[in-house]
């Protein structure tokens, strides 16, 4: 069963559609970077780590800042896939969005996200070839099912953040799903802000 998902953002071109599968239990991800390093058209997807997602807001701020950088000829990096990667960092240095984000041989959940580009990329195209290609189980794009993949101390790490949080037997804080508590929900939306925050402070430098 797929569960491909396809938005269409606002102030964005009506063609301009974005697909997200959200993948769990991946068992290939060393050859999904392996195409991405060797510029396999065919694979041309942003690929992210599923653990340093906060939320849909969190992810969807990123692909449509690329995607209007992309309406309006502003690329940094050489398309608009590997622009959504970029534009999850809090800086400028492409690589280190990659490493930070992208997929990696380690990964285990993923997102494939892919924009309609041309009139030749469709949700029907799209979801044959993830079908294809991705070793994984396709579970739903949605706030409850991506915080049960969010380590929150690799997000604290990526956005170079303090943990002031003081946890009995200590812990990544990984699979915020687990935490059902008005503080758990405090600390996810206050944490979800500050990264957002670090985002748009980059491209304000």
């Amino acid at each position: 069963m797929s569960h491909l998902q396809t938005l269409e953002l606002e102030h964005l071109p009506e063609d301009f559609a974005v697909h997200i599968a959200l993948y769990e239990n991946v068992k290939n991800a060393a050859f999904l970077q392996q195409q991405l390093l060797q510029g396999n058209t065919a694979f041309e997807y942003a690929f992210i780590d599923a653990s340093v997602i906060v939320s849909s807001t969190h992810l969807l701020a990123a692909i449509f800042r690329a995607a209007n950088d992309k309406v309006n000829d502003r690329l940094k990096s050489k398309n608009v896939h590997s622009e959504v990667v970029f534009c999850l960092s809090m800086n400028n240095n492409i690589a280190e969005s990659f490493r930070r984000f992208g997929v990696s041989p380690a990964t285990t959940s993923l997102y494939a996200i892919k924009l309609s580009t041309t009139p030749s990329v469709t949700a029907s195209t799209v979801q044959q070839h993830l079908l294809d290609s991705i070793e994984g189980n396709p579970v739903p794009f949605s706030d409850v099912e991506i915080a049960k993949f969010t380590d929150i101390g690799k997000v604290r790490k990526a956005y170079k953040l303090s943990d002031t949080r003081k946890k009995p037997g200590g812990g990544s804080g990984k699979g915020l799903e687990n935490s059902h508590s008005c503080s758990g929900e405090a600390e996810r939306s206050g944490l979800e802000g500050m990264v957002l925050g670090l985002m748009a402070l980059r491209g304000a430098t």
